[in-house]
């Protein structure tokens, strides 16, 4: 914008210079004319909008800026040739184109003053601009770092969902395993338990069993005893406690009186000793229970 002005004062002030050196050949009176001068420059505060964050404002702006620029542009060639054409016209005008140059001369200074001063806010305006677009680029950043945080916050909060998730299907795999075992080990202990009972029934049918050998094989053994006891009528209602230990074929191997009446127990220890071997089991539990067994004899009349 300031090169269109300096060629316009310069062109003022030549034109001025060369009308003053012609006064002297044009005698006649000279015809004042009026020359209309652009209107000033608009306000370039005016001129420069507020710059926005958006970019594409900030470059729709710069454009029209651009166009306004042309457009004074062609509008300052348009006024030189304007002036031109007049000052070809006025130059038997000299004492009015002096004033016209004195004219032209004050409004080259406002010019100037405004130029400065359109310089000045267009300075200011393009500081505001670097600050506005500071501003954009810092927001832009800020919005960055929070989308970047919105991220990891939502990747964390993932994470731990998945780890919730992970530790419930691991708690209810924990609970399922302990759920099996609890009932493995009930059902161990029902079949310990029944086959505690089932042993503890066999057990005692053989105990029974073994019971039934037994008294069966004592009273094999009495009715031999009974078979060699040699009995007199002073015995009767007379008895005698002995006990007898065998060897594991009914060998006895020892016979000892343990008390009761004297001559039944003489009779009781001849009558064991005559039998020499008395009836035993194969069965070990049964003979077990008879290798050393204590037997009351009775002398049968």
């Amino acid at each position: 914008m300031q090169t269109p002005l300096i060629k316009s004062v310069l062109l003022h002030v030549a034109l001025g210079g060369f009308l003053y050196a012609t006064a002297n050949i044009h005698s006649p009176a000279p015809k004042v004319m009026e020359v209309t001068l652009n209107s000033a420059i608009p306000d370039v505060d005016k001129a420069v909008s507020a710059v926005t964050v958006d970019q594409k404002q900030v470059e729709q702006k710069i454009a029209q800026l651009r166009k306004k620029e042309d457009d004074q542009k062609r509008a300052e060639d348009k006024r030189i040739r304007d002036l031109e054409r007049r000052a070809s016209n006025a130059r038997k005008e000299r004492e009015s184109e002096a004033r016209q140059i004195k004219k032209l001369e004050q409004q080259r200074k406002a010019k100037e003053k405004e130029t400065a001063e359109a310089q000045a806010q267009a300075k200011k305006a393009r500081a505001i601009e670097q600050q506005e677009r500071a501003k954009a680029k810092q927001a832009e950043k800020q919005k960055q770092e929070s989308e970047n945080a919105a991220k990891a916050a939502a990747d964390k909060r993932k994470a731990e969902e998945d780890a919730l998730k992970k530790a419930q299907a691991e708690r209810k795999k924990r609970e399922a395993e302990a759920e099996r075992k609890r009932e493995q080990a009930m059902q161990e202990q029902m079949l310990q338990e029944q086959l505690a009972k089932e042993q503890a029934a066999r057990s005692k049918i053989r105990q029974q069993q073994v019971v039934s050998e037994v008294d069966k094989y004592r009273a094999l053994i009495m009715a031999r005893i009974q078979q060699n006891l040699l009995i007199d009528e002073k015995m009767k209602n007379q008895q005698c406690r002995v006990n007898i230990r065998l060897g594991f074929n009914g060998l006895v191997t020892q016979v000892t009186s343990l008390g009761g009446d004297r001559l039944v127990c003489e009779a009781a220890l001849r009558a064991v000793r005559m039998a020499d071997t008395l009836p035993v089991s194969k069965d070990k539990d049964v003979f077990d229970q008879l290798k050393n067994i204590n037997l009351t004899i009775k002398p049968e009349f």
